[in-house]
């Protein structure tokens, strides 16, 4: 995957007759393609466009902080597998939105694509009433339908922001 991305990223629409489950992991892939549709065409510098002062949030934050919520949910709360931070430390919790110079769309690309991976291995070991074997930070345990709505709208919510910094970025909306 080179910096800048000019293949169409496939993203299929959820089934309208879909039953519980394949409906939730439609609509999480859905929005997982969404945010990468998003970043498509853009360079590395693009992608650390930040929205506009005082926020410093930028796409290539946004995808980064999405791999570590995969991580978070689909292999600590979920999984209840000893897996540290990806960008974030003790110092800066927002390390994965406040993107550098040296961060690159390459490397933020395949960690969010590899936690996905992994977080699809998880989830399809599990029915959506299983409770996951870690505790979230905030010391609860979920069941998988709990983390799966939760994904959803956490998707849902910050490609509403994707949309916003890409027309800044250079002017494209759309879904």
């Amino acid at each position: 995957m080179t910096a800048e991305r000019t293949a169409s990223t496939p993203r299929t629409d959820p089934g309208t007759l879909t039953g519980e489950r394949a409906a939730l992991e439609e609509w999480l892939d859905f929005h997982r393609a969404t945010l990468a549709m998003k970043c498509e065409g853009l360079d590395d510098a693009q992608l650390r466009t930040a929205s506009a002062p005082p926020s410093d949030l930028n796409l290539l934050g946004l995808v980064r902080h999405m791999a570590e919520v995969e991580r978070g949910w689909f292999r600590r709360t979920l999984a209840g597998e000893d897996a540290g931070w990806i960008y974030c430390t003790e110092e800066d919790m927002d390390r994965d939105i406040h993107a550098t110079e040296e961060d690159t769309w390459e490397e933020a690309y395949a960690t969010w694509q590899d936690e996905i991976a992994r977080a699809l291995a998880n989830a399809a070991e599990r029915g959506l009433d299983d409770v996951g074997t870690g505790k979230h930070r905030s010391g609860q345990t979920y069941n998988l339908r709990w983390i799966y709505l939760h994904m959803i709208e956490e998707y849902a919510r910050h490609n509403g922001h994707a949309d916003l910094l890409r027309e800044r970025i250079d002017g494209a909306t759309g879904d």
